[in-house]
């Protein structure tokens, strides 16, 4: 029972991370997705807002699964051996984290599947600082240990913050001056679709990872589902 409730706590507050995610994702300031009319709502007082309230349920209903689990393990730290009357609580706490959890989980596909994704929003958001890290294991691969490629790479970044320019801006010379093996093709390495390919191993951001994690998934629940 208690392992049970662990479960559920523990999913609710893996969605709940996801749906703080997506409310960042959601405002002004990002602006990277925006949430069907049947799962967000209007202000009462700003007419231009949109609430994100599906995603908020699932937040706090997180609170609630976790508490459920406090409690269940509250009520059994004193009991003795064998069965004693407190443990009749044991299903009010059960049940209610079954049913709550089936119902962010319903919220949750239904978000993900009716949400609009801006993909032009997120491509604007990108900057050249963020291949600092690709860069520093361009020079690993090249033979570089990444302590000392990390330390080349931050004196290429405050060489550009001092022009005023990217770090994709330097030219390939300037570059050489901070480390030889600086070569033309450190130009694909300024590229961020190639740079998320590159990690294909699991759990990484290439698509063959993704296919290959969703399939390993797919297949954990329909074992599961045979179990049962």
């Amino acid at each position: 029972m208690v392992d049970f409730i662990y479960c559920c706590s523990l999913v609710s507050l893996h969605l709940s991370r996801l749906a703080e995610d997506l409310i960042i994702y959601s405002t002004k300031e990002f602006d990277f997705i925006r949430l069907a009319d049947g799962f967000s709502s209007g202000s009462s007082l700003m007419p231009q807002k949109r609430n994100p309230d599906s995603l908020e349920l699932i937040r706090g209903m997180a609170g609630v699964i976790t508490a459920n689990l406090t409690g269940i393990m509250m009520t059994i730290k004193g009991t003795p051996s064998t069965y004693n009357k407190d443990l009749q609580f044991d299903k009010e706490y059960c049940f209610q984290s079954f049913d709550k959890l089936s119902q962010v989980l319903e919220v949750t596909e239904g978000v993900l599947l009716t949400m609009q994704v801006k993909q032009e929003s997120m491509e604007a958001a990108l900057s050249t600082d963020m291949l600092a890290t690709d860069w520093a294991y361009y020079l690993v691969k090249k033979g570089i240990p990444f302590r000392q490629a990390h330390h080349i790479i931050g004196r290429v970044v405050s060489e550009a913050e001092s022009r005023g320019v990217d770090i994709t801006d330097l030219p390939l010379g300037d570059l050489q001056a901070f480390s030889p093996v600086f070569g033309s093709d450190i130009v694909g390495v300024a590229d961020y679709s190639n740079n998320v390919q590159q990690y294909n191993a699991i759990g990484g951001t290439a698509s063959s990872s993704i296919v290959e994690q969703l399939r390993l998934l797919k297949n954990y629940v329909k074992n599961l589902r045979k179990q049962s």
